[in-house]
């Protein structure tokens, strides 16, 4: 696993949940048109059958 340093306002930790073809991470609405990173911290085998 990789090292990152950004600087921001807020963090979130949230699961990415299936989507169609894809997945998305929701926000909350006042994040709407703030840029936004997402960093993947697990290998999504580790998280599929947790639910």
């Amino acid at each position: 696993m990789g090292t990152f340093e950004l600087e921001g306002e807020e963090i979130l930790d949230r699961e990415a949940k299936e989507f169609g073809g894809s997945a998305h991470v929701t926000v909350p609405k006042d994040w709407r048109g703030a840029d936004v990173k997402v960093i993947r911290v697990s290998d999504p085998d580790e998280t599929d059958d947790e639910e």
